[in-house]
């Protein structure tokens, strides 16, 4: 039993390392490469803190602030993706399941119908929207679509399969209202809108990433105290609550770290379509039922999953991006789907 039970630790022994080396692999590549064709020595004596001032400018101003966002939206939501799996026992759990992405839709939907339509009917370009409240609003917005859905799980007598019903009402009545909005607003007014809706890291600035900064470093910091309820909640009610385990208050705490780190990111970046799905499922592909490594591993996979597919957008595109959530729909089909063949 002993020497059986060393054998997936050495199989697995390889992971952690290539996650941190995929990570830093990826950061690399999405500060050497882009629409603007910058040689690599001169990355490099950027880097170094010498190079031209054109060159500063690119990787310093455009390209790592909108990395390091990107990055940091692809933890939050790849964790809130595995938390909500586990907790509501749904391999089909994301963001959107608990109306998070379609509330902060809604809500960015009506601050810019209410700031720019209604109190500044000439404002008709992107420059002139007050484009720096977006991801306060949106997150205040993902949270409250979160709290709303608890509170009537909560009054039902909170259970995974409440939450999970409740989440997909809830979710599809606001994204109705917001493309109803959006609709009825006017061609000439939309442009932003529909550009955060499609999930982008477009004209990211620093300003972003440390918006999202603090919200990564609590998500991060509270895993190694949440870890062994997160591991109970996968079991029945009755089965946690044996293990002593306080079922009711440990779901919602968990249910709030999710929001909070889901609603963050999308208030940031949009709603990027199957990071919060397909990363998890990713990560337990490769680390099997070892569950202390499904969570470094999914918050590795974020980080890369969103770079890389930032990367293939812009790339792609040329000046004309293709936004990320474009990329991570069209890529997380296929990926779901082979892994869905291969798990048992």
């Amino acid at each position: 039993m002993t020497a059986a039970s060393r054998i997936p630790r050495r199989s697995n022994a390889w992971l952690l390392p290539a996650a941190a080396a995929s990570v830093l692999l990826s950061l690399l590549a999405a500060v050497f490469l882009g629409v603007v064709d910058v040689p690599a020595a001169d990355v490099v004596s950027v880097l170094t803190g010498a190079g031209s001032p054109e060159a500063h400018s690119i990787i310093f101003e455009i390209r790592l602030p909108r990395i390091v966002t990107g990055m940091l939206a692809g933890i939050q939501l790849a964790v809130a993706g595995l938390i909500l799996q586990t907790i509501t026992r749904n391999p089909l759990a994301d963001p959107s399941l608990i109306g998070v992405s379609q509330g902060a839709t809604l809500t960015v939907t009506l601050f810019l119908l209410f700031t720019v339509y209604i109190f500044d009917p000439g404002s008709n370009t992107v420059a002139e929207l007050p484009v720096a409240w977006l991801p306060l609003a949106g997150m205040v917005g993902g949270m409250a679509a979160g709290g709303i859905i608890y509170l009537l799980a909560f009054r039902l007598e909170l259970s995974p399969l409440r939450i999970t019903l409740c989440g997909i009402a809830i979710g599809a009545v606001l994204h109705a209202i917001a493309i109803g909005l959006i609709a009825g607003w006017g061609s000439a007014r939309i442009e932003i809108i529909l550009e955060w809706i499609s999930g982008s890291l477009y004209a990211r600035t620093w300003d972003h990433a440390l918006f999202l900064l603090p919200f990564t470093v609590a998500g991060l910091a509270v895993l190694p105290l949440i870890y062994r309820p997160l591991v109970l909640l996968q079991f029945d009610a009755p089965v946690a609550r044996s293990f002593g385990l306080s079922y009711r208050r440990q779901f919602s705490v968990l249910l709030l770290v999710s929001c909070a780190l889901a609603a963050s990111a999308v208030g940031v970046v949009g709603p990027i379509v199957f990071v919060g799905l397909v990363v998890p499922h990713l990560a337990r592909f490769l680390a099997g039922r070892h569950f202390a490594l499904i969570l470094p591993m999914t918050v590795a996979l974020g980080a890369v999953i969103v770079t890389l597919g930032d990367l293939a957008g812009r790339l792609a595109g040329g000046a004309e991006e293709v936004p990320i959530g474009v990329i991570t729909a069209l890529a997380g089909v296929p990926v779901l789907l082979a892994l869905l063949r291969k798990t048992p």
